[in-house]
């Protein structure tokens, strides 16, 4: 349950089809990818403006148009971005959010979007006047939920005191920690659903991105101070610890990843993004891996002893991640990203 919204217990990232890590899928090919997980018992499907851009939600609004009644959408608006593609920066204006909407119900081809994220903070606009957009949206019958991506303990509080939040999206794994300090606790007081995205780290958990592997230009990773070849080699005894408690599970260290995020609380929903179809099922097959108190409690001793190599994100991706939503911030006694109104 992500507050109020019920879902699979996996969601599916569906961003990578629009090429985050190389050319896009195939578009015909993600239309089949989905749908096959839709067979495996997906109902919770992960989609932004921004992916493509717009062709993220083309293929999800494609895809899912035959069984749009029997899942749940999730999208996000919070870019400028121009009739183009073109991306220019962050707007939550209400007059955009409220534009963007529109467009985005047409690409989906619904009259309804499940679960809409701000999402990104939008140091500009005051969070309790993106919340009232989504409110009025909401009571249109556009909207059903409206989620935070991206955001610290501060922001989460105030959106939800104008326009109660379903779920929080913000990067968590096994090797990326962030959400621990304020994000997972406000979403346990407030009854706020979780939704982790890259939870298999951009697939370095899964232990296919070997430290000789040569990403292209085309690969966000790329660019990506955690994914030099120095750093790869350096965080390689991550993989080797999920790969000695998979070992005991005939697992894969992915599923093991996955594994490790849905043990930690019921209303944590991970998405990961394949795409293939093989990835799809070995990441379905991860809800069949039962981690016990001692396996988490030596996935925990174990990594605690070990010192991640590299930022998560470039500079710029992380300067537009909230206050409190990344290490070595915080946002108590302050206010987040978001200006007061």
């Amino acid at each position: 349950m992500l507050g109020s919204l019920e879902v699979s217990a996996l969601g599916m990232g569906c961003q990578n089809f629009a090429g985050m890590y190389g050319p896009p899928t195939d578009f015909e090919e993600a239309i089949r990818i989905i749908r096959a997980a839709y067979d495996r018992g997906v109902t919770f499907f992960d989609v932004a403006e921004v992916y493509g851009p717009f062709l993220g939600e083309e293929i999800v609004g494609k895809a899912l148009k035959p069984v749009r009644n029997e899942v749940v959408i999730a999208t996000k608006f919070g870019f400028d971005i121009t009739k183009k593609g073109e991306v220019q920066g962050l707007n939550s204006r209400p007059e955009n959010i409220k534009r963007v909407t529109e467009e985005q119900l047409r690409r989906l081809k619904t009259d309804y979007i499940d679960l809409q994220y701000q999402h990104r903070v939008d140091p500009t606009v005051p969070i309790e006047d993106v919340a009232r957009a989504v409110q009025d949206l909401i009571r249109e019958g556009k909207i059903r939920h409206f989620g935070l991506s991206a955001a610290g303990g501060a922001t989460i509080r105030r959106a939800h005191k104008v326009q109660p939040v379903t779920a929080v999206q913000n990067e968590y794994s096994v090797w990326t920690r962030d959400p621990e300090l304020e994000a997972l606790p406000a979403c346990e007081e407030l009854g706020i659903g979780f939704v982790p995205w890259s939870p298999l780290g951009m697939g370095y958990l899964t232990g296919t991105v070997t430290p000789m592997m040569v990403h292209g230009t085309a690969d966000l990773r790329a660019g990506l101070p955690r994914f030099t070849p120095e750093a790869r080699r350096a965080n390689w005894p991550v993989v080797e610890l999920l790969q000695q408690v998979g070992a005991r599970h005939q697992a894969a260290p992915g599923q093991i990843a996955l594994a490790w995020l849905l043990a930690r609380k019921p209303w944590i929903v991970p998405i990961p993004g394949p795409t293939t179809q093989d990835h799809m099922e070995q990441n379905m097959d991860a809800l069949q891996v039962q981690l016990t108190a001692a396996d988490i409690q030596e996935i925990e001793n174990s990594f605690a002893q070990i010192q991640v190599q590299g930022a998560r994100l470039s500079e710029p991706m992380l300067a537009i991640i909230d206050t409190g939503a990344k290490l070595g911030t915080s946002s108590i006694g302050g206010h987040g990203n978001s200006p007061l109104p």
